[in-house]
Order: C-alpha cells, then sequence, then structure tokens
C-alpha cells in the first residue's frame, strides 16, 4: 500500500511545483524579492527531486510525463511575465522567450497531425536554452532581493539568453521543417511506385 502510493510522489511534487507559482508572481509583484527568490528555488528543488524519483525507483507514469514539462514552462513563463510587469526585465525579451516556445508547439502540432507521430527529441542546445532562462530569473532574484550584481553580468547574461532563445528557435523549425519535407518526398514516391 505504502509502495503504491509512493509511485505517484513524482506527480505529487509536480503538482506542488505548480502551486507554488501563484505565491512566486505574487511576491514579485509586491516586490518581495527575497521571498520570491526563496519560492523559486524551492520550485527548482521539487523539480530535481521528482525527476530523481522518477527514474531512481522508476515512479514514471504518462500523467507524469505531461504534467512536468507544463509545469516547467508553467514556473518559467509566469516567472518572466512578472518580472517584466514589475519592470525589471524588457517586455520584448518576455514576448521572444514566450514566441519561441509557441514557434515549436504549433511546428510539433502541425508535424503530428500532417506528417506523422512526433516523439519529442529536446536538443542539446534548448536544454542549454533552459538553463541559461533558469539563471536569467534567478539572476535578477539574487539581485533584487540579496545583494546588487554587476549590471554588466546581467546584460551578458540577457544577450546570451537572446541567442540562445532564437538559435534553439531557428534549429527546431529547420531540422522539423526538413523532415517535413523529406517525408512528404517519401510519401510521394511510395505513391508513384505503387500506381
Amino acid at each position: 500500500m505504502a509502495h503504491r502510493l509512493a509511485r505517484h510522489l513524482p506527480n505529487l511534487l509536480t503538482l506542488f511545483r505548480m502551486l507554488l507559482v501563484w505565491p512566486l508572481v505574487e511576491a514579485l509583484l509586491a516586490g518581495r524579492y527575497g521571498r520570491a527568490l526563496s519560492l523559486f528555488l524551492l520550485a527548482g528543488f521539487t523539480d530535481g527531486l521528482d525527476g530523481f524519483l522518477a527514474r531512481r525507483y522508476r515512479w514514471t507514469s504518462r500523467l507524469g510525463g505531461l504534467l512536468d514539462p507544463v509545469a516547467d514552462k508553467l514556473l518559467m513563463v509566469s516567472s518572466f511575465l512578472a518580472l517584466a510587469a514589475a519592470g525589471i526585465i524588457p517586455g520584448w525579451l518576455v514576448w521572444l522567450v514566450i514566441g519561441r516556445d509557441l514557434v515549436i508547439v504549433t511546428g510539433a502540432l502541425a508535424y503530428h497531425l500532417l506528417i506523422e507521430p512526433l516523439v519529442a527529441e529536446p536538443l542539446l542546445i534548448s536544454k542549454f536554452n533552459t538553463l541559461v532562462q533558469l539563471l536569467y530569473v534567478f539572476a535578477h532574484l539574487y539581485d533584487r532581493g540579496y545583494a546588487p550584481l554587476d549590471p554588466g553580468w546581467l546584460q551578458a547574461l540577457q544577450w546570451g539568453l537572446v541567442f540562445t532563445t532564437l538559435s534553439s528557435g531557428l534549429l527546431y523549425v529547420w531540422i522539423w521543417s526538413r523532415r517535413a519535407i523529406l517525408k512528404k518526398k517519401e510519401g510521394r514516391g511510395g505513391e508513384g511506385a505503387g500506381s
């Protein structure tokens, strides 16, 4: 019985991470940056812990596979929007980050519906982009909540994020557009051979 309940722990941690988003945004908008940083770090810890438990004890599930990326995106997008609303980061950067995700999701849906079932394959640069996003949010929360950081360092991090966002988004578009064109050509070749 206990083991059966324990299997759901990764999903419960993911749900808890989703619940942390509202108090995090609330703290950011209220200018309580130290509290916001603590909540952001707690959310990051639960993300690492649920992934570790799922892999270590094979407590994986279809629901967990769906919830985990949703929780991650919810946390990041909400953090970026709240930081922009508080006037800490530029609005155009938020729309660049969200726009990239929308392009990837729309392209993935189109490929899945029009070409063939899609198996998600995160690119290395996409994982690096996520890391830069996390560092960017952390740096701004630390800068406001604990100790001022060098503005030049924050600026460098911002332009690093712009680079990884654009390059990872464009790489996804190029790879999957190419695959779609090749699949279409294969389909036409098969039709020609069968006629």
